[in-house]
């Protein structure tokens, strides 16, 4: 899901570094102390489960959990997943510094539209909270892959192929994210409730 150094055209790299930095600025707002821990552990959850890459056909795929980042931490998804992706371009060379700004769009973005749409549903808790934080996960990297065939399509023809194959690659991770942030919101809901806010229901 990282886009390399070198694969767009540079009007491409400039939106989204322009796009990524606003973003990261509403996430900075939103960051309270009482979500710093959750966005901690979160952008670590991203940083180790998208080091793990399996290949398929010429590319390769892995998890990202922007969803459960977005369901929990809205705009302050940006700047988490930002330090995440940071520290992975400059420690092991995924993705790149100068398309900083676009993957951190493509995840990031996602993440919010997920936490804005769905949000208010899991925060009503009730039986369908882990159903509804299933559709996150799976819509986030849905999204995510939209953003990335939109930036390499937009950066050439020659890339149309590669932006179809990344959203057909990423079916079989959609339905892991799927499960896994159900899973997740599910537990969380149980233990930890306050991560969402849930709102009491009345008759």
């Amino acid at each position: 899901m990282h886009i390399v150094d070198g694969a767009l055209a540079n009007p491409v790299v400039i939106g989204g570094a322009v796009a990524a930095a606003g973003g990261i600025a509403l996430g900075l707002r939103a960051m309270t102390m009482e979500r710093i821990p959750a966005a901690g552990v979160l952008s670590a959850a991203f940083f180790v489960a998208s080091l793990v890459h399996v290949p398929i056909g010429p590319s390769s795929v892995h998890l990202i959990l922007n969803g459960m980042a977005g369901l929990v931490l809205g705009w302050a998804a940006f700047p988490a997943l930002f330090v995440g992706l940071l520290l992975q371009a400059v420690f092991f060379g995924f993705g790149g510094v100068t398309v900083l700004g676009v993957n951190t769009f493509n995840i990031a973005m996602p993440a919010v539209i997920v936490g804005l749409v769905l949000g208010p549903l899991i925060r009503r808790g009730g039986a369908h909270a882990a159903i509804w934080g299933g559709v996150g996960g799976a819509l986030a990297i849905a999204l995510t892959t939209l953003c990335v065939a939109i930036c390499l399509a937009l950066s050439g023809d020659q890339f149309l192929a590669a932006a179809k194959l990344v959203f057909l690659a990423h079916i079989p991770v959609m339905a892991v994210e799927a499960v896994l942030t159900a899973a997740a919101v599910s537990l969380a809901l149980r233990v930890k409730p306050e991560l969402f806010h849930v709102m009491e229901t009345t008759r």
